[in-house]
């Protein structure tokens, strides 16, 4: 088969290098790719991005099955386009996709339907946010109601960070996130305020075929730019699965109070949902469970060590997810191991990453260790960062410390000007119970 992959992360990159090792695969193009798959030979970059250009190469080089990635080219309705032209895809479609493309359309579905999260009110007047979290008071969470790249979501503990926060996605605009329902139809920028939420977080992905649901492995990311959880949001600079906090009882919890009813919620919504669905969670210490935000896609980083640990064909399962009713009674098999994986990241980043830094010592690709590649590209026979996550290391061990050593050791002669990375990638999973700081967001 051949088997196009949308999207240029470390996801993707994870998601071809799986793909390619199903024997029933013969070539898995990657959308437009990056260096690290450029310099795979069994992978082949398309630079392509255009939703009607993707679904035109795909019909014109058969393609019996395209995989999306990331958010923006399902917001577009990248599987809308593909389905109507009869092509085989995973992914959600433009409306389903709303739980993600807009924080509003996700918090108002959950309180309808029932789906335990955090209290919220929305807004595009900035005078009237202002006035909210004053009556309120902090620590209170502010997110831009749109695809913000994971830096959308500001965690302020104090006033002050979240009157800074309302100006700078509502009065500023500066993350550029409109909304399409202004006066006079108009697009203007919105917020969603949030209650504050204290616990532990983790992320539970499933796959979806409309019907029915196949979890899969638990993780931890580590969304802070710093050790000890400090300084601020990001994509994500790590992960690990299996996530620890995710026991038995709190898997139970997720499947039955917020995976199960968002699937016949949608259902009856009229807007079935297909794809990976990826629900933030957020675990207080008596195990209750709510939910800090929906994904419609796998997340990047802990795609990576997840996929690092599958042990099943990744093809077989995708194509019985497109077919209504064919995830129903299909269980995955895992590695028992641990993964970890660390991002190496750009000068700068979050803010102002640095593009264009010679990277060299990456290590050879093994059976217990793969770096990832994000943001890299290829330049005259050299690879050069191109993004501000960089490079995901990822590797596995027979518990979580030994996963954590093998990543840390295989990051050892990697070099590019302005790395920046955790060194307590997996803390809480390393350290013992009841120590160190709980995730907070």
């Amino acid at each position: 088969m051949n088997v196009l992959v949308i999207g240029g992360g470390g996801r993707e990159h994870a998601f071809a290098w799986k793909l390619a090792q199903s024997p029933k695969v013969q070539t898995v193009y990657v959308a437009p790719g990056n260096g690290g798959t450029a310099l795979d030979s069994r992978l082949k970059n398309i630079p392509i991005a255009d939703v009607v250009a993707l679904r035109e190469w795909a019909q014109a080089n058969k393609i019996n099955l395209t995989v999306v990635g990331p958010e923006a080219p399902l917001a577009a309705g990248v599987v809308d386009e593909f389905r109507r032209h009869g092509m085989r895809i995973f992914g959600p479609t433009q409306a389903a996709a709303q739980l993600e493309s807009s924080k509003a359309f996700s918090k108002a579905f959950m309180q309808r339907h029932g789906i335990p999260t955090a209290a919220y009110e929305a807004f595009t007047d900035p005078v009237a946010a202002h006035a909210y979290v004053t009556r309120m008071g902090a620590p209170i969470v502010v997110k831009a109601d749109g695809l913000a790249a994971g830096k959308g979501v500001v965690v302020a503990m104090s006033l002050d960070e979240a009157h800074a926060a309302i100006d700078f996605m509502l009065l500023d605009n500066k993350l550029g996130v409109m909304h399409n329902a202004g006066e006079g139809g108009v697009a203007v920028p919105r917020v969603v305020i949030e209650e504050f939420l204290e616990g532990e977080e983790a992320s539970f992905m499933v796959l979806c075929d409309g019907k029915d649901v196949v979890p899969l492995a638990t993780s931890q990311d580590h969304k802070r730019l710093l050790d000890d959880d400090q300084g601020p949001n990001t994509g994500g600079m790590g992960a690990y699965s299996p996530a620890l906090v995710v026991t038995p009882q709190v898997h139970a919890r997720a499947m039955r109070e917020i995976i199960l009813p968002t699937l016949k919620g949608m259902e009856q919504d009229g807007i079935p949902y297909t794809g990976f669905l990826y629900a933030g969670l957020m675990i207080d210490p008596q195990g209750q469970v709510k939910t800090l935000e929906f994904n419609c896609r796998m997340g990047d980083p802990e795609t990576q060590p997840i996929l690092m640990r599958l042990k099943s064909d990744f093809l077989d399962v995708l194509l019985a997810a497109t077919e209504p009713g064919g995830l129903e009674n299909r269980e995955l098999e895992w590695d028992r191991r641990t993964a970890m994986g660390v991002v190496l990241a750009a000068y700068g980043y979050p803010l102002a990453p640095r593009k264009g830094d010679l990277i060299t010592g990456l290590p050879v690709e093994s059976e217990t260790a793969m770096v990832f590649h994000a943001g890299t590209e290829q330049v005259d026979g050299t690879t050069r960062t191109n993004g501000g996550r960089v490079l995901c290391v990822t590797a596995l061990g027979e518990n979580p410390r030994a996963a954590r050593q093998a990543a840390y050791e295989a990051i050892g002669n990697i070099r590019f000007d302005g790395m920046q990375y955790r060194k307590d990638i997996g803390h809480r999973a390393v350290r013992p119970v009841g120590e160190g700081a709980k995730a907070t967001r």
